[in-house]
């Protein structure tokens, strides 16, 4: 997972190493940062929203969401999240990565259960509510995980992490459908999509043309700005505009470069140009946002 590591950005807990692949990261729009672009990793993911209210995006859908709301991001799955308005929002991001629970020896739960969970054909509502039937149930186990590692992680604290996400997991299947037929064309109009979004996040600092992004679909120029535009709602040129501006909105609140270096790094050589993209964005210049 990369997206510049925006997790990382005001992590306050992390328990994660190689052997136990966990984190949860505090995060508040817009103190910290006003939008986390369209992304996707290999990782799950649990966004529960504490305070205020926001939007997310999921699959290139955007929802309204409050505090109490908990989304399920699946590994695979498009999201991103956007300050709404003038509103603010706190939000807590848990996530892991599901070989940790998927056996070693086979007993089958990897068949009937991990295996619909990664491959998209597990249905269920990717937000849940107060409103959801299902929702204490839920929400108890990603409390308890947290209550527990407030303790300052005791000894076999992974052994009860796991147990809650396995409770979690089992709340999921109670609320979902299976299905065995996959959605052929809409799997290859996202995957097609997503390397274009992979590939805009690794090389984002480079110029990037149409000629070049285009191949990456392996589309003409001309339909793949028309495909751009009718999945992602916006312009190839306005999308990675936005995320490089995204991206050095982060860098000048958590590093020490100054405006010249945060814009190179960020794609733009020309320092007016990106100076007038950033404030129409933000409202303000770069050197006054880097003061808020």
């Amino acid at each position: 997972m990369r997206v510049t590591e925006y997790e990382n950005f005001q992590e306050t807990k992390k328990h994660s190493n190689t052997i136990f692949p966990y984190n949860t990261y505090l995060c508040s729009i817009p103190l910290d940062f006003t939008d986390v672009p369209i992304h996707w990793h290999n990782e799950m993911e649990i966004i529960y929203i504490k305070k205020g209210c926001g939007t997310i995006t999921l699959d290139f859908e955007s929802h309204y969401v409050e505090a109490g709301d908990i989304i399920v991001v699946v590994p695979g799955q498009t999201h991103g999240i956007n300050q709404l308005n003038h509103y603010t929002m706190e939000y807590e991001n848990i996530i892991f990565d599901l070989d940790m629970l998927i056996p070693k020896q086979s007993d089958g739960s990897e068949t009937l259960y991990f295996f619909p969970l990664l491959s998209g054909n597990l249905h269920f509502n990717h937000i849940i509510t107060k409103e959801d039937a299902s929702y204490n149930k839920i929400s108890d186990c990603l409390n308890r995980a947290d209550k527990l590692c407030s303790y300052g992680l005791p000894k076999g604290y992974e052994l009860a992490i796991k147990g809650y996400l396995y409770e979690f997991l089992f709340c999921i299947y109670e609320i979902s459908e299976s299905s065995d037929i996959i959605r052929i064309d809409n799997n290859k109009n996202l995957d097609k999509i997503k390397d274009v979004i992979k590939y805009i996040e690794e090389n984002y600092q480079h110029p990037i043309s149409i000629d070049e992004i285009s191949s990456v679909c392996n589309f003409s120029s001309s339909h793949f700005m028309k495909y751009f535009k009718k999945v992602m709602g916006t312009s190839f040129i306005d999308y990675l505009n936005d995320y490089r501006l995204s991206m050095a909105s982060r860098l000048l609140l958590s590093s020490s470069d100054n405006i010249l270096e945060i814009a190179a790094e960020c794609g733009y050589d020309n320092l007016s140009y990106f100076n007038r993209l950033f404030k129409k964005k933000y409202n303000v210049t770069p050197s006054v946002y880097r003061q808020k």
